[in-house]
């Protein structure tokens, strides 16, 4: 015999079942919006400071910006960089941009260049419009295969989004924050490396 079901609850259950499928990390078999690809970070979620003398190098890695620009990361040396790996399509990047954007306009007069990342976005259109909505005024690498991301493999995890690394004056990671920032956490960060 069967029964019906109410609505509230099928509703209530299908809820629940996408929120653990949207936090699992899981992939699906293509990356970016669309198909289904929620691989940001869920776990090893942290921040990290490198003590001087112990820092990783950067790699030193080039690319052409969302807006069609050529951007290397030595051209910021002598400056602390804030570079963060993001998607569009990424919930937790959504999170955090209000804080990076704040952040980049306050710390630019110390020395500070941020940069992004845009990793496994099928299209320009997406992440164009995620910096015009979210006033990001940085400029950011479009990666949508994640070759950038995989260069920083040894500091970030090739899943690791969202991610941010702060790269001193040097070219050295200085520390790093592996899932979504927050301002007084990202801040405390830039306060060490730019004191």
């Amino acid at each position: 015999m069967f029964r019906c079901v109410k609505p509230a609850l099928v509703c209530a259950v299908a809820a629940a079942a996408a929120l653990i499928t949207s936090c699992s990390g899981g992939q699906a078999a293509q990356n970016g919006p669309g198909s289904g690809d929620t691989n940001y970070v869920n776990q090893s979620v942290g921040t990290t400071a490198f003590k001087a003398g112990q820092r990783p190098q950067a790699p030193s890695v080039s690319g052409t910006t969302l807006t069609g620009s050529d951007l290397k990361l030595s051209q910021y040396h002598g400056k602390v960089v804030v570079l963060n790996f993001w998607a569009s399509w990424c919930s937790p990047c959504r999170a955090e941009a209000p804080a990076m954007a704040q952040l980049s306009h306050a710390y630019a007069s110390r020395g500070v260049q941020f940069v992004g990342v845009n990793v496994k976005d099928a299209g320009k259109v997406n992440a164009e419009a995620f910096d015009r909505n979210l006033a990001i005024a940085y400029p950011s690498l479009y990666d949508p295969a994640g070759e950038l991301l995989l260069a920083f493999r040894e500091t970030v995890p090739p899943s690791g989004i969202p991610s941010t690394l702060i790269i001193d004056r040097t070219g050295h990671i200085a520390g790093r924050v592996i899932g979504q920032v927050s301002y007084s956490g990202l801040k405390q960060l830039l306060d060490q490396v730019t004191a």
